[in-house]
C-alpha cells in the first residue's frame, strides 16, 4: 500500500508497521515482530525508550529549530560531551551518514591543499566499502554495483585498494594522497571486519605518506560494536570520524568528528541548514549518557558473542560463515538469502542482507536475551527448512 504513495526505491516489504516497544514492533494488523535490524543500527535504544522520548517531548515544547549562525543551548552542551567521551576537538553536525562523509571529503581536500598544494586529493578507500549515496559517497564505495553507467559521471579523485591485503598498501599512497577512509567493519559490503594488525600498518602508511586517516563509523559507531567508538579497538586514532544511524537513536543526525591535523575547517567551508538541531541534540545526549552507563558497552560485546556462539553451534550445512564484533553481526549462508529474510518476516522476526548471501544483524543494543532466544529461533527454523535447502544461490 505504501508503494503507490512512496516512491519504492527501497524494494520495501509490503509491511506498514505503526509502534513499537523496546525490541519488538507492531505493524497495522497487529502482528508482533521481534527487531534485529533497529531500523539498520538507528534505533540503537529500541521503540519507545522512556528517557529519549521524554528528552524529545521537552525539547520540542521549548525549541526545535535554531539558525546555525547561532548556538542553541543543548547544541554546545551535547558537543562538549560527545568531544569529552570521544576525545576529539572539533565537530560538524549534520543530517545524515552521507552528508557527514561529504564533510570528512571535503575536510580531506582542504587538508590535502594545505599540505602538498593541488596534487594532494586523492582519497584512498577500500574495495567492499560504503560510504552513502551522494555522488562524492557512491564514487567513494568500494563497489561496483553502486556505480551503475546511469549516474555517470562520477567525482574524480578516489582510488580502492584491497582491505586485508598487505600487498596493495605497497603503492596505495604517495605525495598525491590527502586521506585513507575506511569502514572498521564493512557493513553494507558483508559484515566483514578490518584485521587490527592490517589497519594499523595502513594507517601509519597513509600518513607516513603525509594524509590523514579517516573511519567512516556511520553504522559501527555509537556502541554498535562493544565499544563507543570501532576505532578504539584497530588502536589507529583517525585524525576524523564520521558519525550517523544511532548517534540520536532515531533522530536524523550525523556528525563529523576531528582532531590534530584534521582540524583544518573554518567558517563557510561547509554548513547545513538542519544539523545539529536542538531536537538532535537533545535525542543524542540521551543515547551517549545511557551508552556511557556501567556494563553498557561490555554487555553489547556479551549478547554478540552470544548470538554468534549460538549460531555457530547449530552446526548447519547452508551457514558458511558467521563473523562481526559486537551486535554488528554477518551469517552468510550458502542459499538466497532474500528468501530467507522473507520466510523470517512472514514468522515475525526482522533482519537485512548485506553484501553477498549475508543476513546481517544489527538489533537495539539493549535488546533482551528473551528476545534474542525468540528471534534466532526462528531464523534456525527457516535455515533448517527444506524450501530454503531448495533455494538458489546469489
Amino acid at each position: 500500500m505504501g508503494s503507490k504513495k512512496v516512491l519504492n526505491n527501497y524494494g520495501s516489504f509490503d509491511v506498514v508497521f505503526k509502534s513499537g516497544k523496546g525490541s519488538i514492533l507492531t505493524d497495522i494488523n497487529g502482528k508482533k515482530y521481534i527487531d534485529f535490524l533497529a531500523g539498520i543500527a538507528v534505533n540503537s535504544l529500541g521503540h519507545n525508550f522512556k528517557p529519549l522520548v521524554k528528552a524529545v517531548s521537552s525539547q520540542a515544547k521549548k525549541q526545535i529549530h535554531v539558525c546555525n549562525y547561532f548556538f542553541s543551548d543543548i547544541g554546545v552542551k551535547y558537543a562538549d560531551e560527545l568531544l569529552s567521551a570521544t576525545g576529539f576537538e572539533g565537530v560538524f553536525f549534520g543530517n545524515s551518514g552521507a552528508e557527514a562523509n561529504e564533510a570528512a571529503i571535503k575536510l580531506a581536500r582542504k587538508f590535502g591543499q594545505l599540505n602538498g598544494g593541488s596534487k594532494r586529493k586523492t582519497i584512498v578507500t577500500l574495495e567492499h566499502s560504503f560510504h552513502g549515496r551522494t555522488m562524492a559517497t557512491l564514487t567513494a564505495t568500494g563497489q561496483d554495483i553502486f556505480h551503475p553507467e546511469t549516474f555517470a559521471p562520477y567525482v574524480e579523485g578516489f582510488k580502492t585498494i584491497k582491505p586485508n591485503d598487505y600487498d596493495s598498501l605497497k603503492d596505495a599512497f604517495d605525495d598525491t594522497t590527502a586521506a585513507l577512509m575506511m569502514e572498521c567493519v564493512q557493513g553494507e559490503g558483508g559484515v566483514f571486519p578490518l584485521d587490527k594488525e592490517w589497519a594499523k600498518t595502513a594507517a601509519e602508511a597513509a600518513r607516513k605518506a603525509g594524509a590523514i586517516v579517516i573511519c567512516d563509523e556511520v553504522q559501527t559507531g555509537m556502541g554498535r560494536t562493544g565499544t563507543l567508538l570501532a576505532s578504539e579497538q584497530l588502536e589507529i586514532k583517525p585524525e576524523v570520524v564520521t558519525l550517523a544511524k544511532a548517534i540520536a537513536g532515531g533522530i536524523p543526525m550525523g556528525a563529523c568528528l576531528y582532531r590534530g591535523k584534521g582540524n583544518v575547517f573554518a567558517a563557510g567551508d561547509h554548513q547545513s541548514t538542519f544539523g545539529g538541531n536542538p531536537l538532535a541534540c537533545s535525542a543524542a545526549s540521551v543515547v551517549l549518557h545511557e551508552l556511557l552507563k556501567d556494563g553498557f558497552l561490555s554487555s553489547v560485546s556479551e549478547k554478540g558473542e552470544y548470538i554468534q556462539n549460538t549460531v555457530k553451534n547449530w552446526n548447519l550445512p547452508c551457514i558458511e560463515d558467521v563473523r562481526g564484533k559486537g551486535l554488528m553481526i554477518g551469517i552468510q549462508v550458502s542459499k538466497n538469502p532474500v528468501e530467507v529474510e522473507k520466510l523470517c518476516l512472514e514468522k515475525g522476526v526482522l533482519f537485512s542482507t548485506a553484501g553477498k548471501n549475508v543476513l546481517r544483524l544489527v538489533p537495539p543494543l539493549n535488546i533482551g536475551y528473551k528476545e534474542i532466544d525468540k528471534g534466532l529461533a526462528i531464523i534456525k527454523e527457516v535455515l533448517s527448512s527444506e524450501f530454503v535447502k531448495l533455494g538458489k544461490k546469489n
